[in-house]
């Protein structure tokens, strides 16, 4: 009895304390881009239940900054054509102006790519930008198969809009979404000669995972997709009636008239969308190997609360295996993260956020351009010899200022103004670094630093350090 009692208080007085320094910059590090000192200050007084609530609060929430003018231009995918000009014009000139219009197309998405970047430095709830991160890797589409700015646009707002709402909801909106008909080729799914492309990722990488389902089950839910187009006019989905094949299917041991609606219920009626999407989850926020237990658990809690987001994204968060400090830097940055959590922590002024896009493709990550349907793999796989030594010389750069900074030696001005240092007073250089490495690194340094004299280049020594590039 007395010993059931002191687990019980034990529980207790950890859930009700307030937090310790290195679990608040653990929390906001895995949900953000890695907790400012003054982010880190405004939860430290919660408890670690309060501080996670407070975050899943704002999600969703967050500010989001106007988006380029054209985003509000609704896009013809296929324009009407102007005969009587094509009339007059030479084989040159139609070949210049299709070049123009590549150009043009160009031009937005890399506009639309700074947006986000914009977005995601100056948001108010960075766990937004993260999670919309996630759907953008798990639903993925891209620019070089789409080819239409806007309709990547109004994807990522819709990843927005389902951030706390209903999985089932957001995957039966992705198939109606134009994006996605365009980059997994339904636009061609019609009665008479099937496209299984939609249907194959559908259980593949949306839900279920490799090995859950059979080929039939995939010629019988693209013959369910049949019909589910992008209107050319207008750019909206449509069902086209005549396109879709309404007779019978076995789709998952079930027949019946199933439209593309139909099958996504279906599919969800099987545990293991749950246990994909929590082990997923799991390898983004929590650490590389999900512990199947836990997995389990929380997968039931998914599928209890009818694959709401919210209730999931509270559980993983409380759970054991997040708070663990074995788990603390126990992830690589990707190179958004690396980027924008670099901007953010020393409150850079950004001149060129172009080249922002450049870096983060430079590194491996080229916002609204995956590498392929599966995304980017994340992990071990973000380091390679030519990406580390990108990453050295992007930090390098930033720390001189040079190319998209405005002021030079803005760390220095940044310590001085923004990280208190008043309240050292009376500290050591070595205790002064002491404090500065417990923000920047997760675990300690790898490379044994010899102590600098001046606390800029301890700081720059921090920052190059390979533990910077955990989370």
């Amino acid at each position: 009895m007395y010993i059931k009692h002191f687990v019980i208080i034990t529980i207790l007085s950890i859930t009700l304390s307030a937090l310790e320094y290195e679990e608040a910059r653990h929390l906001l590090s895995r949900t953000g881009f890695g907790g400012t000192p003054a982010e880190i200050d405004e939860i430290l007084p919660l408890t670690y239940v309060e501080a996670v609530d407070k975050l899943l609060k704002q999600l969703g929430n967050g500010s989001v900054i106007s988006a380029p003018e054209w985003t509000e231009e609704r896009p013809q995918i296929k324009p009407r054509k102007n005969k009587a000009l094509l009339q007059v014009m030479s084989e040159g000139q139609k070949r210049e102006y299709r070049k123009l219009m590549r150009q043009k197309r160009r031009q937005k998405s890399v506009h639309l790519k700074m947006w986000w970047f914009k977005q995601m430095i100056t948001t108010d709830s960075p766990f937004t930008e993260r999670m919309v991160l996630f759907f953008h890797n798990h639903f993925t589409s891209s620019f070089k198969k789409v080819k239409f700015p806007y309709l990547l646009y109004k994807q990522n707002m819709l990843f927005r809009k389902y951030i706390t709402g209903n999985f089932r909801e957001l995957t039966q909106m992705i198939a109606k979404d134009p994006a996605m008909i365009l980059y997994l080729d339904n636009q061609t799914n019609r009665k008479d000669k099937p496209n299984e492309n939609f249907a194959r990722e559908l259980l593949e990488l949306f839900t279920l995972g490799e090995g859950n389902y059979t080929e039939q089950d995939i010629k019988q839910g693209a013959r369910a997709f049949t019909g589910w187009m992008v209107n050319k006019k207008n750019g909206l989905f449509q069902f086209n009636k005549r396109q879709h094949d309404d007779g019978e299917k076995t789709f998952m041991d079930k027949s019946g008239n199933f439209n593309g609606s139909d099958i996504i219920d279906i599919v969800f009626q099987n545990p293991q969308v749950a246990n994909y999407l929590v082990t997923k989850l799991w390898i983004e926020f929590i650490s590389p190997t999900p512990d199947k237990e836990e997995v389990s658990r929380l997968a039931q809690l998914f599928i209890d609360n009818d694959y709401e987001m919210l209730p999931l994204l509270r559980a993983l968060f409380l759970s054991s295996h997040f708070r663990t400090p074995t788990n603390y830097g126990k992830q690589i940055k990707s190179p958004v993260e690396l980027i924008v959590g670099t901007v953010r922590m020393f409150k850079v002024h950004i001149t060129n956020h172009r080249q922002l896009v450049q870096y983060s493709k430079q590194l491996g990550q080229d916002l609204f351009d995956p590498p392929n349907v599966k995304g980017w793999p994340g992990g071990n796989e973000w380091i390679t010899s030519h990406t580390l030594l990108a990453r050295r010389q992007m930090l390098e750069r930033a720390l001189r200022g040079s190319d998209m900074f405005l002021q030079r030696f803005w760390v220095w001005h940044y310590i001085d103004k923004n990280m208190k240092m008043s309240s050292w007073t009376g500290l050591g250089l070595q205790e002064k670094e002491q404090k500065i490495q417990q923000l920047l690194l997760p675990v300690a340094p790898v490379n044994n630093i010899e102590k600098p004299k001046k606390l800029l280049p301890a700081i720059k020594n921090l920052v190059f350090d390979l533990s910077y590039q955990l989370k």
